[in-house]
């Protein structure tokens, strides 16, 4: 796949919401590679915030952010794993008006590089709702920058061929 140069390059707008009982702004490192990655690549870090693993709390700041028209899609990262407490895809299913389900797919395909089998222990997933693509990325480092080196750097560019979520956008509310 490559990037058509000749095509205009479009900033998006990205909400990032760290998932965490443990974690404040000043020591998440994974939400820190998000938003450095993001501006690298040309986008706009719409807001930054914490959450405990709450699905109210979690749904709550996506609803926030779903309803705002200077956020064009948001990433989380945490609460996707297997334990109890882990209730990211459980607040995803309480907003979607759908599921993207090559995300989660593709991402458990290219982290068996990394951690071979394990992956199946990732819950990594991707919805819409209300127009605006939300992605759910597991807390750790590595799966963060898997997520972002290998699915959305491309995806989140509107000049990547053969297609992109970009393009997309101005379409997501039709009826």
């Amino acid at each position: 796949m490559a990037l058509d140069e000749n095509l205009p390059f479009k900033p998006v707008r990205i909400a990032l919401l760290t998932v965490s009982d443990t974690r404040t702004l000043a020591d998440d490192s994974s939400g820190d590679i998000l938003a450095m990655r993001m501006a690298a690549a040309g986008h706009e870090l719409a807001a930054r915030e914490i959450s405990r693993d709450d699905r109210n709390e979690i749904a709550a700041h996506l609803h926030r952010w779903i309803d705002d028209e200077n956020v064009d899609c948001v990433i989380t990262t945490g609460g996707t794993g297997l334990t109890g407490r882990d209730v990211t895809p459980e607040a995803l299913d309480r907003i979607k008006d759908k599921d993207i389900p090559g995300f989660g797919e593709y991402f458990r395909y290219i982290s068996m590089a990394s951690i071979g089998t394990s992956t199946i222990q990732s819950r990594a997933c991707a919805v819409l709702a209300r127009g605006t693509y939300i992605f759910a990325l597991p807390g750790s480092n590595g799966a963060v920058k898997d997520g972002w080196d290998q699915i959305l750097v491309h995806q989140l560019d509107s000049r990547h061929r053969p297609c992109n979520f970009v393009e997309l956008m101005p379409r997501l509310r039709e009826r």
